[in-house]
């Protein structure tokens, strides 16, 4: 936890950039990630939720706060809004609208609904204008309009080529590499859009409002084939049957989407393994094996 100085800077700097006086330190800590300490901040303005960490995460919170922007511009699922991000000597911090939610909730149908509208919002090529985090891993954005090249290259090759560093050869990498030779082969009849993708969907990133909508955060945003954040809604489950059936009346997925989605949750996996260790290596394996055995 961050000491009591650090935290006093803290408030001062927020209530700087938000116009409003927090109390010195805040009410309570929030369950959250490994990577960041979450708060709720009490202001004259109303409740915040804050994350801090060390200075070196400015950059994160800054690419976070662009994603949460660019998501509330579609008008589709609903966003935290941004309050302000900055850094004071020590601590990196990003304020965000304080979300009331009712953990016993669920909001399926009206998530997928709004998920496609989100997706329907696109870009002239893949990617974004500039890099974010993919938990703390580095995500790299840079634009091409080709999504084949685009996803093999600042995805799989990126994930594979850190899994190498981290002592993950012989098998994963030969594979892996075959793979990447192969894998345009799971778009010859299948040309995406690039889509507005949260680009970290999974159940834990979700969440119902006081007032019935849904409600997502924590993104990893880019513009992509948008099968890439339906894919992740499946990889550690927390979606209902609601969910895809609203999100099909709106926006029905194209048939080749269920063999691609191993492909785009690979690099989830190969991200958990780099993250977390080898006890991803064997799925991580299988998923590069299923791939290559539907491109024989």
């Amino acid at each position: 936890m961050a000491v009591d100085s650090e935290l006093n800077g803290v408030a001062t700097a927020i209530g700087t950039a938000v116009g409003a006086k927090l109390q010195p330190r805040p009410i309570r800590r929030i369950h959250g990630g490994s990577i960041n300490e979450c708060y709720r901040w009490e202001s004259d303005g109303g409740p915040l939720f804050v994350k801090v960490g060390g200075a070196e995460n400015q950059s994160m919170y800054a690419a976070e706060a662009a994603g949460l922007a660019e998501l509330r511009q579609a008008n589709a699922v609903r966003v935290p809004g941004v309050r302000g991000v900055g850094v004071t000597s020590a601590t990196a911090w990003l304020a965000l609208e304080w979300l009331q939610l009712d953990a016993s909730a669920s909001a399926d149908a009206a998530l997928g609904e709004q998920l496609a509208l989100q997706h329907r919002r696109t870009a002239p090529a893949f990617g974004w204008h500039r890099d974010n985090t993919i938990g703390s891993t580095p995500q790299l954005n840079a634009r091409s309009e080709s999504w084949v090249e685009f996803f093999r290259e600042r995805r799989l090759r990126y994930q594979l080529d850190l899994a190498a560093r981290n002592g993950h050869g012989g098998r994963l990498q030969q594979r892996g590499s075959l793979l990447l030779e192969r894998m345009g082969g799971f778009f010859t009849d299948y040309q995406p859009v690039p889509s507005l993708l949260h680009g970290d969907l999974w159940g834990g990133n979700r969440a119902t409002a006081t007032d019935g909508q849904p409600v997502i955060f924590d993104p990893a945003v880019y513009y992509g084939d948008r099968e890439a954040d339906l894919a992740m809604t499946r990889l550690f489950g927390g979606f209902g049957p609601e969910f895809y059936a609203a999100y099909a009346s709106a926006w029905r997925p194209d048939a080749g989407a269920g063999e691609r989605a191993d492909l785009y949750n690979l690099y989830h996996v190969l991200n958990h393994l780099n993250l977390f260790g080898a006890g991803y290596l064997s799925q991580a394996r299988a998923l590069t094996d299923t791939l290559l055995a539907r491109l024989v």
